[in-house]
């Protein structure tokens, strides 16, 4: 399994040296601000509680892809999750679209995929993550980007609202 994740990884990186599109890393970091849980447990013997249990938590994400047209980026990415001292790791799809070429630009972002904490639960828990985001890029030059992103995230049973900042080169 971790040698097809860094195949995946690291594949984006290989393909762009042989092709006509550009290679571009983005490292960014985030907290997420819990709001309350999807889900409602009727709890029963073996309950241990919620997966996020009203937690807040940090990210810190390692996205490697591919940018098209100065508009549309496409990676994937491995993150490190935690949510008050629980930690846990995630691996996920990013795409971004931005709106204007401009050196401030808006954009979307999604992020699609699968994180791992380990809480209270025998080996911890997995879940799939889903997340929407609207941010603001400002183009250093042209080939740097700052950017602060907010949004829903979906995970673990629960909701949250992240907020990121990060940089794309």
């Amino acid at each position: 399994m971790k040698k097809i994740i860094l195949i995946l990884f690291f594949g984006l990186f290989l393909m762009s040296g042989f092709s006509q599109t550009n290679y571009s890393m983005k490292v960014e970091t985030g907290y997420s601000l819990f709001r309350y849980k999807t889900i409602d447990i009727d709890p029963g013997s073996n309950w241990k509680g919620y997966y996020l249990n009203d937690q807040n938590g940090f990210d810190v994400n390692v996205i490697n892809g591919i940018k098209f047209k100065e508009k549309y980026f496409t990676g994937i990415g491995l993150g490190y999750l935690n949510f008050e001292g629980v930690n846990g790791f995630s691996i996920f799809a990013d795409v971004d679209y931005s709106i204007l070429k401009t050196r401030f630009s808006p954009f979307v972002n999604f992020k699609f995929g699968y994180n791992h904490i380990w809480n209270q639960y025998g080996n911890g828990t997995g879940s799939v993550l889903g997340e929407l985001d609207l941010g603001l890029n400002y183009k250093l030059t042209s080939k740097i980007r700052v950017y602060f992103q907010a949004g829903f995230l979906m995970t673990q049973q629960s909701l949250l609202l992240p907020t990121r900042l990060g940089v794309r080169f």
